[in-house]
């Protein structure tokens, strides 16, 4: 097994010569472990959104993750429904001390905190919590619902 990191942005020459072939891998775990049909759209199976009340998608899927957090804390962790309540997500993993920057040589996403969504089927099915820094991604939690762990949702998470 080789393993190479090749810089998507902006796109390296590896990138460009090996996107095809990356392209087809991918399409292909989707239509296997997803099953999704070979023409189906994948753009929107993860998101990334900024971590902030004042983003429309954060706002609009807040409860949803609260609620996959609930799931996986007492599933995963056996916390107890007071231990993993909203007030508890939030302060967790929606409170950041980054600050949101946009550098003009930065990511388009910008610098800052990010909850990565997978989504399947309309729903969120994981959640990688990620901070974007200009020298660094640094993922600071996952969770999953606990009823699709066969996909092994970490350690796709940590390839991606």
């Amino acid at each position: 097994l080789k393993v190479r990191v090749v810089r998507s942005s902006p796109p390296s020459s590896q990138f460009k010569a090996t996107f095809q072939e990356s392209y087809q891998v991918y399409k292909r775990y989707q239509m296997v472990i997803h099953k999704d049909p070979p023409d189906k759209p994948t753009i929107n199976q993860v998101r990334l959104v900024p971590v902030s009340f004042e983003d429309p998608q954060f706002k609009s899927s807040f409860n949803q993750s609260a609620t996959l957090f609930a799931k996986y804390q007492m599933s995963v962790h056996k916390d107890t429904p007071p231990d993993c309540g909203e007030n508890e997500f939030t302060r967790f993993l929606c409170d950041s001390p980054l600050e949101a920057e946009h550098a003009p040589n930065g990511p388009e996403c910008g610098y800052g905190s990010f909850h990565q969504q997978y989504w399947l089927d309309g729903k969120i099915i994981a959640v990688g919590v990620i901070d974007i820094l200009p020298y660094c991604v640094s993922s600071v939690y996952l969770y999953y619902d606990p009823d699709f762990s066969f996909l092994s949702l970490g350690v796709y998470s940590a390839l991606r």
